[in-house]
């Protein structure tokens, strides 16, 4: 089998509707930020430019899978994963927006709410699309082994989010929003390590 007849419609239909969800949260992230367009393209664009670039990222997954089997999920998790970044990230800037938390225990407690959202995306598109998990009959255990390492990961994501902003001083002129922003890449990128190896390893086998 081609690695082209493995991209099915509903890899098609996740990576559509992720990607479009992704560019869209991006899209008002940046304008928030008032982030210079880059090219002259309208940050609006990444409404079509993210879908486009997941269904090519699910692809080169399946590409490499014809080597190693790991990366025929790869390039859905990685796609999921920027999705529940942007989810996060929308989560954390709408929450910015309307307290204007941007340090001290406001922003851990504001920082936490948008990974919990952010946990909760991961879970179902994880579920029902990377690992298409059909375990129904089990839903109570395979979801309290997810909660378990959202709790881990949730602690490691707050922490190191929190350090950053609370501890280091912003760097390059940022402002505190920007800087607020580095925080969560950086607590949502710890979180993400403790993520996919709790769900590949405990909860979605």
């Amino acid at each position: 089998m081609s690695f082209v007849s493995k991209f099915t419609k509903r890899d098609l239909g996740f990576a559509v509707l992720t990607g479009a969800l992704t560019g869209t949260i991006g899209w008002q992230i940046f304008v928030f930020l008032k982030t210079p367009e880059v090219y002259g393209l309208p940050w609006m664009s990444l409404i079509v430019i993210v879908p486009i670039v997941w269904i090519l990222g699910v692809m080169l997954g399946y590409l490499l899978g014809q080597w190693l089997n790991f990366f025929n999920q790869f390039g859905k998790f990685a796609a999921i994963g920027f999705t529940n970044f942007a989810v996060t990230a929308g989560v954390l800037n709408i929450l910015l927006y309307n307290t204007g938390y941007t340090s001290g225990i406001g922003y851990s407690i504001i920082s936490g709410a948008s990974f919990i959202v952010g946990v909760l995306s991961s879970y179902i598109w994880n579920k029902y699309w990377a690992f298409k998990s059909k375990n129904n009959e089990g839903g109570a255990g395979e979801f309290a082994k997810f909660f378990i390492v959202t709790i881990i990961a949730f602690i490691v994501n707050v922490s190191i989010a929190s350090l950053v902003v609370n501890f280091v001083h912003p760097l390059g002129g940022l402002t505190p929003n920007a800087w607020a922003n580095v925080g969560t890449v950086a607590g949502s990128a710890c979180g993400l390590i403790f993520s996919f190896v709790g769900f590949k390893l405990a909860v979605f086998k």
